[in-house]
Parts: structure tokens; C-alpha cells; sequence
């Protein structure tokens, strides 16, 4: 099968590679359309020692079942393979489970390839009438569904239900789109890259500013450096919730001294639970997200060109996904 290789720091290659082969419980998955996540591109600048070359990136996917019982049906997969067993997953927090692996990370191939294997508890079956590409984007939005969700279940029922998200990619949108879908109505994202923030007001109809002013009660991080911890604690109104869910880096930035004399409540959300993840397809299916138009495709075969334009800074969209089949 043809994939897309990450070989070495902002060196991918697209190639022939073995056919990937499903273990015991496992389908095999005929890819369609699958997302460039932050966490490709950390691997790709070499900021990810989780994920080594060579790899096969990729994990915000959907496709085709070939073969089995279950042969042509079409599904969303969650990345995420736990053990099933332990306290954490018996809890329905899958996303903690210490065994977690999740494709795109060794020992997992990702899902840049024509097919990928993946278990039967990890598929979501997709309508006939909702696009790939839009049932892909089922993984990146549940990421954001489970941090809109943990930071309203710790706001305190007094505090007004106005939020701010610091940054327009892919999963500060969502997040945005997550609130909204759980009734907040006053979200804004703050974005300094001037062709995204009028992207995200134009095409997607949200509120972006450049820079924050003022306070909110609750702040979604969804870039995750040092600078945007430091933003986040600045404006979180005292009383308030800081959700972070972005993975940039580890510098320091978040005002622990401000968020213990302001009683700020600090969240670390990552992925999302599978009950999460099906909640966030059937928000997708029933369009409770919105038409989920901003995404712009391209080939497999030209995802090298993809990344470097990512990394550039020249594309406006929030997501590329790419087509191994084009």
C-alpha cells in the first residue's frame, strides 16, 4: 500500500510500504480521508520524541471496512486502543488508560496510508449522506466536545456563560463550535494570523479578535505555549476555569499565583472518552456543529507539500485532510 512517511525532522515521504494486517478483533480500514492534527505537525518539526522516524503519521481518519462481516461499511475510527479492564477504563475514561495507544505512535502505525487496522470497539458507523472528509473530523472535534465539556461542568453555576478560546486552528474552532452546541452563545477566538481570523468570521461565522481584552470565566487554551498559559492566566476571571488542551510546549507561563489568590480552576483535558467520541459523530451527523465546510482537501501524495505550506504559515483554513485514494 502507499503511505505518507515521516522519515526525519520536516522530511516526509510518500511511498510503497507493507500492507497493513488486522490482528484478532481488528477490521481492516479502507482510508478515505484523514486530518493533519498539531500533534503531526510536532512529530514532523521533530518536537515529539513519542513518535520517531520513520513513522506513518495520521490519525484523524475515516473509511471503508474491507472484508469480514461488516465488509463496506463506512466508519469513523477513534485513534485511541485501551485495555478495556483497568479502573480508568471500567470508569468510562478511556482517555487515561495507562496501556492507551493510539495510531500514529509506536507501536501503532497511523492513518497517512491507503488501509489501517483498527479494533471493532472503535468504529463508529457514518451515514450515507455525510461526506468522509466530514466524518473524519469526528476525532479533532471530540477532543474539543471533551474540554467544552470538563470546563462547563467546573464553571460554578454563577458565573456567566461567556467563554474565550486562544487560538483558530482546528481544535480552538472546535471548541468554540463545541459551546456552542452545548448553549453557549458568547464565545470568541482569539487568532493573531490576520487570513485565519477573517477565515474563521467569514466562512465559519464565529467571533475573532487579534489580541484579548477584558476578563472571561471560562478560557480555553487550544495552542498550548508558555505565552498563551500566561494569556490564559491574565484573563481568567477570578472564579473562573481555564481549560488547556493544546500541546505546544512545556515553558512556564501559567500564573500559579494568581489562579491560587483568584481561585482560578486549572483543567488538563487530553483526547476525549469514547462516549465523548460518540457523542461528537452524532453531533456532526445531526449537524449540531454546524455545516463543518472549512476544511480544504488534498492528496495523499502531496501531503509533503501540504505540511510545508502548514508550516509556512500560508494556509487559511483550520484543517487540510487528505484523500489517499486521489
Amino acid at each position: 500500500m502507499k503511505a505518507l512517511v515521516y522519515d526525519g525532522v520536516e522530511t516526509l515521504g510518500f511511498r510503497d510500504v507493507p500492507d497493513a494486517m488486522p490482528q484478532d478483533g481488528e477490521h481492516l480500514i479502507r482510508i478515505e480521508a484523514v486530518g493533519i492534527c498539531g500533534s503531526d505537525m510536532h512529530a514532523y518539526l521533530g518536537h515529539d520524541a513519542r513518535r520517531p522516524a520513520p513513522l506513518i503519521l495520521g490519525h484523524e481518519a475515516a473509511g471503508v471496512i474491507v472484508g469480514g462481516p461488516r465488509d463496506g461499511d463506512r466508519v469513523t475510527i477513534n485513534p485511541l486502543v485501551n485495555c478495556g479492564t483497568c479502573p480508568a477504563c471500567r470508569a468510562g475514561r478511556e482517555n487515561i488508560c495507562p496501556e492507551r495507544q493510539i495510531i500514529s505512535m509506536p507501536p501503532r502505525e497511523g492513518a497517512f496510508a491507503q488501509y489501517v487496522a483498527m479494533p471493532e470497539s472503535n468504529l463508529v458507523t457514518v451515514p450515507e449522506d455525510v461526506p468522509f472528509a466530514k466524518a473524519a473530523l469526528a476525532e479533532p472535534l471530540a477532543v474539543s466536545w471533551h474540554t467544552a465539556r470538563l470546563a462547563l461542568e467546573a464553571l460554578h453555576p454563577t458565573m456567566d456563560r461567556k467563554a474565550v478560546v486562544i487560538g483558530g486552528g482546528a481544535i480552538g474552532l472546535a471548541a468554540a463550535l463545541a459551546l456552542n452546541a452545548m448553549g453557549l452563545d458568547d464565545v470568541t477566538l482569539v487568532e493573531p494570523n490576520a487570513a485565519r481570523r477573517q477565515f474563521l468570521i467569514d466562512r465559519c461565522g464565529q467571533t475573532a479578535v487579534g489580541e484579548a481584552t477584558g476578563e472571561a470565566p471560562l478560557v480555553v487554551d487550544a495552542v498550548g505555549y508558555g505565552a498563551t498559559r500566561a494569556l490564559a492566566s491574565a484573563i481568567a476571571a477570578p472564579g473562573g476555569v481555564i481549560a488547556h488542551v493544546g500541546l505546544g510546549d512545556s515553558a512556564e507561563g501559567f500564573d500559579v499565583r494568581r489562579a491560587t489568590l483568584q481561585e482560578i480552576t486549572f483543567i488538563g483535558t487530553y483526547t476525549y472518552t469514547m462516549q465523548d467520541f460518540r457523542d461528537t459523530a452524532a453531533a456532526i451527523f445531526d449537524g449540531r456543529l454546524g455545516p463543518l465546510d472549512w476544511i480544504e482537501m488534498r492528496p495523499l501524495s502531496e501531503g509533503a507539500d501540504a505540511f510545508r505550506d502548514l508550516r509556512a504559515g500560508t494556509v487559511a483554513a483550520p484543517k487540510i485532510v487528505l484523500t489517499p485514494w486521489a
